[in-house]
C-alpha cells in the first residue's frame, strides 16, 4: 500500500473531528461535534467494538477510515462494517480510497474478518464503482435496513 495508514488513538480526536463534520456535511448527516466526540473516543481509546485509522500524514490527514466489528453466522464469525470512508476532496483521485479498500481487508482478514460490508447511496454511482474495483458486490435481493434507537 501506498497509502499511509495509522490506527489513530485518544491524540488524534481533534485531528478527526473536523474531517467527520465535513464527511457528515457532504452526506447530509446532521449530528453536533460533541455527538461525534462521544462516538469516536471509545473507538480511539481500544473499545473492541470497531476502529477508526487515519489515512495520509498523521500530523495532517487526509482523511479516515471507521470500522466497526460484530459477529456473522452465516459467514462464520466476526465480520466488519466500514461505516464511514472519507477523503478531502481536494485529494480526491489519486487512489488513495482503492489503496486503503484494497490493503485493509487483506490485514483484517489476517486478523480473523469473515466479511467486511458496506452501505453506499443508490444514486453515487462513483462511489459504487470505486467499490466494485475494490471487490464489493451488491447482495442480490438484500438492502439495508436500519431503525434508529
Amino acid at each position: 500500500m501506498s497509502t499511509r495508514l495509522h490506527l489513530a488513538g485518544p491524540e488524534d480526536l481533534e485531528r478527526l473531528v473536523p474531517l467527520t463534520r465535513a464527511f457528515c456535511t457532504e452526506m447530509g448527516i446532521y449530528t453536533d461535534d460533541d455527538t461525534r466526540r462521544d462516538g469516536l473516543m471509545p473507538l480511539l481509546e481500544g473499545c473492541p467494538h470497531g476502529a477508526v485509522y487515519l489515512i495520509g500524514p498523521q500530523r495532517a490527514p487526509v482523511g479516515y477510515i471507521l470500522l466497526s466489528f460484530g459477529w456473522s453466522l452465516e459467514f462464520g464469525g466476526m465480520d466488519g462494517f466500514v461505516d464511514e470512508l472519507y477523503i478531502r476532496p481536494a485529494v480526491r483521485g489519486r487512489g488513495m480510497a482503492s489503496d486503503v479498500l484494497y490493503s485493509l481487508p487483506k490485514a483484517l482478514k489476517e486478523a480473523g474478518l469473515k466479511a467486511l460490508h458496506l452501505e453506499v447511496r443508490r444514486d453515487d454511482t462513483g462511489a459504487q464503482t470505486l467499490y466494485r474495483k475494490a471487490h464489493f458486490a451488491a447482495r442480490e435481493g438484500s438492502f439495508l435496513m436500519s431503525r434508529k434507537l
